[in-house]
């Protein structure tokens, strides 16, 4: 009597979506570094040779990443309650995009590398820009103000300096000691501040409290100068 077979798991067919979430879910897991379009291919279960009927070349990989990330801002940020005042509504829409940040640490990186606007960032800023205007900003003085706010905007913040990961902070505070003489301001501030822990931290100095602190002061500052106009 012949016996019957199990059916074999019907196998998922490739497709751009699915190479980027891949792609998303290797960094986040494993780290910006480890994202090889080989790596990705394993991950995946193919051969490397077949991403590239979905994206031309890393940088693709990596642009479609960030029209991804930016679409999953777009909707948390859809789902929030508006306030009636722009400012509060502003402060709300960019820590909610700081929110999907932290879930995605590698995108400031990638988002800093960008040289094309990916088009859910682009609706993004739309939608700031719009917040501006429903506030009665001029487009002059709104065009100041996203300039003002920069990174800021998409819930992160440049670094002037970031030691990097290799690079201890023991070790960066013993040779920053050695020099209190010709640095003792820099010394003297260091010794002092704290930073929140790595889970509210998206950078050497960007942490939630940091974060928070630079958005209020440049918030505050566009609605002093829009009443004055």
């Amino acid at each position: 009597m012949a016996t019957q077979t199990e059916p074999s798991p019907q196998r998922v067919p490739l497709s751009k979506e699915r190479v980027l979430r891949a792609a998303i879910d290797l960094a986040d897991t494993e780290g910006l570094g480890t994202l090889t379009m080989r790596r990705l291919a394993q991950e995946l279960g193919v051969e490397a040779m077949s991403l590239y009927y979905h994206v031309a070349n890393k940088e693709e990989l990596l642009d479609g990443m960030v029209d991804v990330l930016g679409t999953e801002i777009n909707e948390r940020v859809e789902q929030i309650e508006e306030a009636s005042d722009w400012k509060t509504a502003m402060r709300d829409r960019i820590l909610t995009a700081r929110k999907v940040m932290m879930l995605h640490p590698w995108a400031p990186t990638v988002l800093e590398s960008r040289t094309n606007m990916q088009l859910s960032i682009i609706l993004y800023f739309e939608a700031l820009l719009g917040l501006f205007r429903k506030g009665g900003f001029s487009y002059d003085l709104a065009h100041h103000a996203m300039h003002a706010l920069g990174s800021r905007a998409l819930g992160f913040t440049q670094e002037l300096f970031d030691p990097g990961e290799d690079s201890g902070d023991d070790d960066s505070m013993a040779m920053l000691e050695q020099m209190a003489d010709q640095l003792p301001n820099l010394v003297g501030m260091l010794m002092e501040i704290t930073h929140d822990g790595p889970e509210d931290t998206l950078g050497w100095c960007d942490d939630q409290t940091e974060f928070e602190f630079g958005l209020d002061l440049l918030l505050d500052g566009l609605d002093r100068t829009l009443h004055k106009t």
